[in-house]
């Protein structure tokens, strides 16, 4: 029996007008969800859209079409009708869906007003909400010692203004939490002690992650299902043993191809991403397949026909002509061409 859904986007679409680009498609027809417990990880290269499904899950935007359901109940307010939501007055939600879902910055240290402490930051914050406890609970929670208190944000390590800022979240004791890249700016040593973090509090507070990030292996430790984004579109989304050991979207795999194997001589004999190129640009998508133009095995129907989301056979879905008529092909398995 499958959990309830704590977070739902259905055919999200958000188009930005700009002077000099013109319309640009950050988001065309994205369906995501993540049940209460789970951890759904985003992933692709930069402007792929992922920031921008991260702040229609927020609510820092509304999509231009499609909807966004928090627990069941719709997220769909002009982002106006939510300030005083924000500012912890009345709100349309129910009380079990008021402060549910926050989200943790990438930047740590953009998102710290640098002219405040930090315990005075996460006091505002309860202080705004009228929620009990204190300052110094939340920040021995995240596993910083009281010295880093009535510091300011450029006095702390970036893996320590990062735990700041996931204190600060947690101070509305909320039920889902969206993380936009919020290791990607931390040094390689720091990460593992974030992500560890993150594991723990999800065990220990119940909360459920949307964790975003541009590197499968990554997103791969956290995540039960994964959604692969490409220029405004999910090219494939499924359990994480499938997308992540064993994708079958081209892209996908050019993504697996990239992470970094810890032998030199496994390195040296893994077979390199077969995908040339730059993101086309989002105000400019090609037709058809927009990973056509970068992708080893198109053919010609790609670069004129989208390809439709197609179930796979481990419970996912992958948008691909090419892959989707070899899992469909009486012999079953996918093609060495297709792969």
């Amino acid at each position: 029996m499958s959990q309830p859904v704590a977070l739902e986007v259905v055919n999200a679409v958000k188009h930005y007008v700009t002077p000099s680009r013109g319309e640009v498609h950050a988001l065309d027809g994205v369906s995501v969800r993540v049940e209460v417990g789970d951890v759904l990880g985003v992933v692709g290269e930069s402007g792929c859209g992922k920031s921008t499904l991260a702040r229609l899950m927020v609510k820092l935007e509304a999509p231009d079409q499609g909807s966004v359901r928090l627990f069941d109940e719709p997220f769909n307010e002009p982002a106006r009708a939510w300030a005083p939501w924000r500012r912890g007055g009345a709100s349309r939600l129910s009380q079990q869906s008021r402060r549910a879902v926050q989200l943790v910055f990438q930047d740590p240290y953009a998102s710290l007003d640098p002219r405040q402490r930090v315990d005075d930051a996460i006091a505002e914050v309860l202080r705004v909400h009228g929620l009990p406890g204190s300052a110094e609970q939340l920040i021995e929670l995240v596993g910083l010692p009281m010295s880093v208190v009535g510091k300011y944000p450029h006095q702390l390590s970036g893996g320590q203004r990062q735990r700041i800022g996931i204190a600060r979240a947690l101070a509305v004791e909320p039920k889902v939490l969206v993380l936009d890249e919020p290791v990607s700016a931390l040094d390689v040593s720091v990460r593992a002690e974030i992500i560890n973090l993150l594991e723990r509090l999800r065990r220990d507070l119940s909360l459920t992650y949307v964790f975003i990030s541009h590197d499968l292996g990554m997103v791969r430790h956290l995540s039960d299902r994964i959604a692969v984004m490409y220029l405004g579109k999910i090219v494939e989304y499924g359990p994480w043993q499938q997308v992540s050991d064993h994708p079958l979207h081209p892209y996908t795999r050019a993504l697996q191809a990239a992470i970094p194997i810890a032998d030199p001589e496994l390195d040296e004999r893994a077979s390199p991403a077969s995908i040339v190129g730059e993101v086309p640009d989002a105000s400019n998508p090609p037709p058809g397949c927009r990973f056509a133009p970068r992708c080893p095995i198109a053919e010609a129907r790609c670069a004129t026909e989208e390809p439709p989301l197609a179930p796979t056979p481990d419970g996912g879905v992958l948008a691909c002509h090419v892959v989707a008529r070899s899992l469909s092909a009486p012999t079953g398995p996918v093609t060495e061409a297709a792969r």
